[in-house]
């Protein structure tokens, strides 16, 4: 979802879109009553579960995907559920769908009606706190009893914001919350706790963070032993969203699909979508590049490794000049906006493979250690593409001009100027990654060199 909405709610309060007011105008019929749903099978190819959290001031969008899950709906092979959040009062609330509040769940099925749900409600389950990472727990092993299938896809809708944990005020410092944030109780999932999602609940084929800047090594490597395959955006997310219709009807088509070929359906579809003239033009007006990759789970403890290699050496070159070209070319994610971050180069958010790149390409070459630090980047670098990233889609600039073509996969903090984009607590030392990468101790080395 678009950072700067979150950011504005958060801090300030944010202002409808002209997409928020069209879908809030549409004031919906009375939500569906419970009904029977259809006779299912014992065991399906594949049951997907959707964490909605609408609960913010994007609830108008979270109604409109689900609308969209309908456009192919559960079949015999593949089934559909969603638990979805809403609630009254808060920026951009709708009507939409007999304004009722709560969360629900909902077995979803095809339908041709684009402005109403009309999927059977199994169940209304009051008012919980979707920003517990419990009730998403609960969420995930009621679907898999429920609907038992052959491979799990579990998906979590709303803001991300990354690693990181904004501070709001009057707030105590509770750790890093990254994920899923109910606007109504405060609370929100931290990095660390989608790892006991998993705990909780059990692994599965493959996950999805349908939300901004969530594939980072940060927030990867805490689900790393959750999920076969992770799915998700180094860059914000923009309201459109992912490719549902395009999703689904490739695993309605091919149910057999194992977890990395539903993983590249995912990226493939985004990637058409957001190829279209229409998106294209959304992207430029926005001054946005847009990406999402599928990677996987196995393979960040060798990430983890090689990037601990690969900084040792880098600072034992003591090459200030190259990390300091890295540091001002890398392509960096929009946490700020054109206000707070004219540039784009306080955003402490950017490309690994990328800054790797950059900083063997302008390393000075006759300095002892320069060929073990490039060898070592070179190394990281060929993991990434090849054994880390499953699929990849890169599409447009950004607005400061750098292609995403740059952008390969995986995003990773890395310092830019000072300056205050968002405030934060300091929960990164707290990181599991933090711990096994030595990615911290880097950060301050890189914090010491000037981003010209």
């Amino acid at each position: 979802m678009l950072f700067s909405l979150l950011s504005s709610l958060l801090l300030a309060g944010a202002g409808a879109s002209p997409a928020i007011n069209s879908l809030a105008a549409q004031a919906g019929s009375a939500a569906p009553a419970a009904a029977p749903e259809p006779a299912r099978p014992a065991l399906r190819e594949w049951t997907v579960m959707v964490y909605m959290n609408g609960k913010s001031n994007i609830e108008p969008f979270a109604l409109a995907d689900l609308n969209r899950f309908e456009t192919v709906g559960s079949t015999d092979k593949v089934a559909i559920v969603a638990e979805i959040g809403r609630s009254k009062g808060l920026d951009n609330d709708t009507a939409a769908d007999g304004d009722w509040a709560g969360v629900r769940r909902y077995y979803v099925t095809q339908d041709a009606d684009a402005e109403h749900i009309a999927s059977p409600l199994l169940a209304d389950l009051g008012n919980p706190d979707m920003g517990d990472w419990r009730q998403a727990a609960a969420f995930l092993k009621w679907a898999r009893a429920e609907y038992p299938a052959k491979k799990y896809l579990f998906i979590i809708w709303d803001h991300g914001w990354g690693w990181l944990d904004p501070v709001k005020p009057g707030k105590a410092a509770r750790g890093d919350k990254s994920i899923s944030h109910d606007f109504v109780t405060g609370n929100y999932i931290g990095t660390r706790e989608m790892g006991d999602i998993f705990r909780e609940a059990g692994r599965v084929d493959m996950y999805v963070s349908m939300a901004c800047f969530m594939q980072m090594a940060e927030v990867a490597y805490e689900i790393k032993d959750g999920a076969a395959v992770i799915v998700g955006a180094e860059e914000v997310i923009q309201l459109p969203s992912l490719n549902w219709e395009g999703f689904f009807s490739a695993l309605a088509a091919d149910p057999a699909a194992g977890a990395e070929a539903a993983g590249t359906y995912m990226v493939d579809t985004f990637r058409e979508m957001y190829s279209r003239p229409e998106m294209q033009e959304l992207l430029r007006e926005g001054g946005y590049g847009t990406q999402l990759s599928a990677i996987r789970g196995a393979k960040l403890r060798p990430l983890a490794a090689k990037i601990k290699a690969w900084a040792r050496l880098a600072m034992a070159a003591g090459d200030k000049p190259a990390l300091a070209r890295a540091k001002a070319d890398v392509v960096r994610f929009e946490i700020g906006d054109a206000s707070t971050d004219p540039e784009k180069k306080i955003a402490f958010y950017g490309d690994l493979h990328n800054f790797v790149e950059l900083a063997a390409r302008h390393a000075d070459k006759s300095l002892p250690g320069a060929a073990a630090a490039i060898a070592a980047g070179e190394s990281l670098n060929k993991f990434i593409s090849s054994e880390l990233v499953i699929r990849n889609a890169a599409v447009g600039k950004d607005r400061t001009g750098k292609d995403f073509s740059a952008v390969k996969g995986v995003a990773i903090n890395i310092p830019g100027r000072p300056g205050t984009l968002i405030e934060y607590y300091p929960t990164y030392s707290k990181l599991s990654f933090a711990k096994d990468s030595g990615w911290e101790n880097f950060m301050k080395y890189l914090d010491g060199i000037e981003n010209r």
